[in-house]
């Protein structure tokens, strides 16, 4: 290793620094950045307006997921969304100014973006980034970038000062940083290093922890905006039937790796709900699956009863189920820790339950502020109990390290959403027919493959079984598609809100029968016909009777006692929006829905013509959306529709 010198430059005033960077450089950056949280807007917003402002100068910018706050449209989204951006995200809030413009397709001439994950959606109609996007596994963009001659990186970072002088935490991201440094530095073109600091981001130590002369520059700001947090979001009947029916492949002492969102919040009240509640459980099992199949895997892959050893963490992205988990009871398995395993190696023994260190490995965190503060009481009282790592450690087996990952991983479930899944077993997760990117892969593929190479692992895809588009409701599960994230040949195991399917080691005919069997209802005859066709379903095969009550009504009917008993809410780990925007959402979710076809238009059309009753609580979400007292027509309109809204019966 290269020996490196303490910090020369300090900066408190982000121009400045930016101005220095620009100087030392020369005219051409090419800067690395984190994903999600450890980016310094305020950092690249200098370096991106001193770029655009001159156009001898040009950036070429490496990240991804660029988070910015909701961009409401006019209207009714404007004024249900633009009250609460301000009060969560806060006033001084700073959006990367580079991500607002290639949305827009505005971007500078003399600045390039490549992003090899994207925020979802919200990237589908920028030429720049659909061009500019990097389609890699996870593990694989530290080695992509070394070769970029890459002359500067920017991170937030944590900073602690000691007896031993000052350590920096590279905090919510060690996943890229830690890998790509390791390998610009072997090949002798390390870039300048810029710690950006953060003073509310969580310090975490091991691997994520860095001495001093890790960077070169320092930038501490006056002042900093609150870090990005995500809201919580709503979750529905359909979610809670997919997480239900998840939590039953998860096996007591195993391994768990989820991602974000509500259907990971549905799996994770799942299984707090098997943990605290375990005969309401099992009666939502059979309530959405009388006829015993999920019953059955759980048999052979996971299990009915409460979890007694408890889980291991180990996904790349940590999030709030993981906070959820702990807290609960049931993310507690420990890992070996090196000197346990060296112990038990020279004893000639290698026993899990000898006592280690974590119970959590991730190679980055996003959630909510509730996430963050926890990360640091957690660190403060039990610092073995979270390793954040470089994402080698976290989503591949190979390496020094395979051994002892084994070990964590026993027993492991890596959870993962996709859009669309084919009856042959193939998922689409990232990337439209037409070759639109949605996302990214991630580390989707990672774990996918990981689940294959573990003796006991498996890899679950979850998909709601249809979607809302313009022509009405579509099927998620087809018969084929012109995009592919997840290849047949790794089919494992896909889940629906109406069952799951076992697809691994399965010939082409019975895979094709296990995923009609998670299918909604209404697509099963064309889906059945166009495999037949294919030659891939037996020409006398016929639809079980069972599976024609796959229909939303149905799953509806049977959860909705659960719900009732405030089993399954709306918001089962609290809300960042108030009781009145609570209520205010399902009318707003309704409207947008309606607008999407013609039929939802002409229904809209009947109820603004006939909106009914006044609603409770009415009036308070008019004044909210300051539409009480409508002073023009357009706002008259605006009342209208959404007492239209409020007032239909579900």
């Amino acid at each position: 290793m290269i020996a490196r010198m303490p910090i020369e430059y300090r900066y408190a005033d982000t121009e400045a620094c930016a101005r220095h960077l620009a100087h030392a450089l020369g005219p051409h950056l090419r800067i690395a950045a984190p994903l999600g949280l450890g980016k310094p807007h305020g950092l690249l917003n200098a370096l991106y307006r001193l770029v655009a402002a001159d156009a001898g100068r040009s950036m070429r910018l490496y990240t991804a997921l660029s988070l910015t706050r909701p961009q409401p449209a006019l209207g009714l989204e404007q004024r249900f969304l633009g009250p609460f951006v301000e009060r969560h995200f806060g006033a001084d809030a700073i959006d990367p100014q580079y991500a607002l413009d290639q949305a827009r397709n505005a971007l500078p001439v003399n600045v390039e973006v490549h992003e090899f994950y994207l925020q979802s959606g919200a990237l589908l109609h920028s030429a720049s980034a659909q061009r500019n996007y990097i389609s890699q596994n996870y593990t694989h963009v530290a080695r992509d970038l070394a070769a970029q001659d890459i002359n500067l990186l920017v991170q937030l970072v944590a900073r602690r000062e000691g007896p031993d002088g000052v350590h920096y935490s590279l905090s919510c991201n060690p996943d890229l940083t830690l890998d790509f440094l390791r390998q610009a530095q072997s090949s002798g073109r390390r870039p300048l290093c810029v710690a950006v600091v953060h003073p509310e981001l969580p310090y975490l130590g091991g691997d994520a922890e860095v001495a001093e002369a890790y960077f070169d520059v320092e930038l501490r700001p006056e002042h900093s905006s609150q870090l990005f947090a995500l809201p919580r979001s709503p979750v529905d009947l359909v979610e809670y039937a997919l997480g239900l029916h998840a939590s039953a492949l998860v096996r007591d002492g195993g391994c768990l790796q989820i991602g974000i969102g509500a259907l990971s919040d549905a799996l994770v009240k799942a299984l707090l709900l098997r943990q605290h509640d375990n005969t309401q459980w099992r009666r939502a099992l059979v309530a959405l699956d009388p006829g015993g199949a999920t019953h059955s895997l759980a048999g052979q892959l996971g299990g009915l009863a409460p979890f007694g050893a408890g889980l291991y963490g180990a996904s790349e992205m940590v999030m709030d189920g993981f906070m959820h988990l702990q807290r609960g009871g049931i993310l507690k398995r420990r890992s070996w820790d090196d000197l346990a395993l060296e112990r038990a190696a020279a004893d000639g023994r290698l026993d899990p339950a000898t006592p280690g260190g974590h119970y959590l490995r991730g190679a980055f965190f996003l959630g909510s502020r509730e996430l963050y503060d926890w990360l640091d009481a957690t660190e403060a009282a039990d610092p073995d109990a979270i390793d954040m790592c470089a994402v080698s450690n976290v989503n591949q087996l190979y390496g020094d390290h395979q051994a002892l990952a084994m070990l964590q991983r026993r027993g492991a479930r890596f959870f993962n959403t996709c859009m669309m899944a084919t009856l042959l077993g193939a998922a689409v997760s990232d990337t439209l027919e037409d070759g639109a990117v949605v996302s990214g892969v991630g580390g989707q593929y990672n774990f996918v493959a990981m689940a294959h190479e573990l003796p006991d692992g498996r890899s679950v895809l979850l998909l709601r079984a249809t979607r809302e588009s313009r022509g009405g409701i579509e099927s998620n599960i087809r018969w084929n598609y012109g995009q592919t994230t997840i290849p047949r040949h790794l089919r494992d195991i896909v889940i629906t809100e109406y069952g799951v399917a076992d697809l691994r080691g399965k010939s082409d005919g019975e895979c094709v029968e296990a995923m009609l069997s998670i299918a909604d209802a209404r697509f099963l005859d064309a889906l059945c016909a166009q495999a037949k066709a294919h030659r891939k379903l037996a020409a006398d095969f016929v639809i079980p009777e069972a599976w024609r009550r796959h229909r939303p009504g149905h799953l509806h009917e049977v959860l909705a006692p659960f719900r009732q008993k405030g089993l399954l809410p709306t918001f089962p780990f609290g809300s960042d929006f108030t009781g009145v925007e609570q209520r205010l959402l399902p009318a707003l979710e309704w409207l947008k829905s309606c607008s999407g076809n013609w039929r939802g238009k002409w229904r809209l059309l009947g109820a603004v013509v006939r909106p009914g009753e006044v609603a409770a609580g009415e009036g308070e979400a008019l004044a909210r959306m300051g539409l009480d007292a409508p002073a023009s027509v357009s706002e008259r309109v605006q009342q209208r529709l959404l007492q239209a809204a409020l007032r239909r019966k579900p």
